[in-house]
């Protein structure tokens, strides 16, 4: 039992969220958006039935990579983009522990991009959490791989010419087999978004819009909060996707073969598309991470692709014990002298 814990009737630690948090003080700009963040992670894990022992957070370079100090679980805080790449050895080389990334999107988006795509193809059971603020923050303020067209910075003083990255399009594109995306200060949205991401036995990609309230302050202000509810677009599996005040609001198929928005009493409710995040075919989830570009209108939030496929190593282990159930000690000779060798 932790130190925090405590004991159930049955004679077993419970979890509780002390037990998942440092001692270390907490140091973020006051009014960031990680601050909410990292109170709905450690309110959640305890929820999971897993012990910090057998927890481990990674995370890259920017201000979401402070997020491993405050967690009261094993951890690394690695090198610019590199978290995929030792979250992979990590559950890789461990298949009990259950590891998490903690990144931004400067972080995973440029120098880590490719780190990410392959970790989301090759479906390592690694949980991906991507906290977008839409800049760089821990550098003061430049434009990031999705920050807006034309996002005038410090870097960028005549405005952005870079097309920036649609997050969650991306992970589609990769063939992640589980997305999502979620808002900072909708509580419960993000632990029951993340709860879903770690009963996930894959790869889970989680973006979070995440409000830079020094750099890049309102940037989701027309998703966010409680302004901004009347913009969120609720993803429920198996439900029409309607939304607004009283659900006036839905999506239909458009003749682009996309998705658009429209009035439900213009449109009827039987041309409603009906939420389906198990088809296997992502292009369902595509069209929706594709129905805006930007978070500057109606938005959909929540689990767009939730699909089973192949465990990266799922495989390994089982061949492994074999291998050495066939095995003997007057094998290791022939074995090492099999194959490709030479005199030298």
């Amino acid at each position: 039992m932790s130190e925090n814990g405590h004991e159930n009737g049955g004679g077993t630690a419970t979890l509780t969220k002390a037990d998942f948090q440092s001692d270390q003080e907490t140091r973020w700009c006051p009014g960031c958006g990680d601050y909410a963040i990292l109170n709905s992670v450690q309110t959640v894990m305890p929820e999971l039935g897993v012990p910090p022992e057998k927890t481990v957070f990674i995370s890259g370079i920017g201000c979401a990579g402070r997020f491993v100090y405050y967690m009261d679980t094993y951890g690394m805080h690695g090198i610019h983009g590199r978290a995929p790449a030792l979250a992979t050895g990590i559950a890789t080389a461990r298949e009990d522990l259950s590891v998490w990334v903690v990144s931004g999107d400067g972080d995973s988006l440029s120098i880590g991009g490719n780190h990410l795509i392959h970790a989301l193809r090759r479906n390592v059971p690694i949980k991906i959490l991507l906290f977008n603020n839409q800049i760089y923050g821990l550098t003061k303020g430049q434009y990031s791989p999705t920050s807006e067209t034309g996002k005038v910075t410090k870097s960028t003083p005549f405005g952005s010419e870079d097309h920036p990255f649609n997050p969650l399009a991306l992970a589609l594109g990769a063939d992640a087999s589980f997305v999502a995306r979620t808002i900072d200060v909708e509580k419960q949205h993000v632990r029951d978004t993340l709860r879903a991401a770690a009963e996930h036995p894959g790869a889970a990609f989680v973006e979070i819009y995440q409000n830079c309230n020094v750099f890049n302050d309102g940037a989701f202000d027309a998703v966010r909060g409680k302004a901004g509810a009347h913009n969120q677009i609720r993803l429920e599996h198996g439900q029409p996707i309607r939304f607004g005040a009283d659900l006036e609001k839905g999506v239909v198929p458009s003749r682009g073969g996309g998705l658009e928005v429209v009035d439900v009493a213009e449109a009827g409710e039987r041309g409603l598309v009906v939420h389906d995040a198990t088809v296997a075919d992502p292009s369902h989830a595509t069209a929706l991470a594709r129905l805006t570009e930007r978070p500057d209108g109606p938005t959909p939030i929540g689990v767009f692709r939730d699909v089973k496929r192949a465990v990266y190593g799922s495989e390994r282990q089982g061949k492994l014990e074999e291998a050495h159930a066939a095995a003997s000690l007057a094998d290791v000779d022939e074995l090492l002298r099999d194959g490709d060798t030479w005199v030298v």
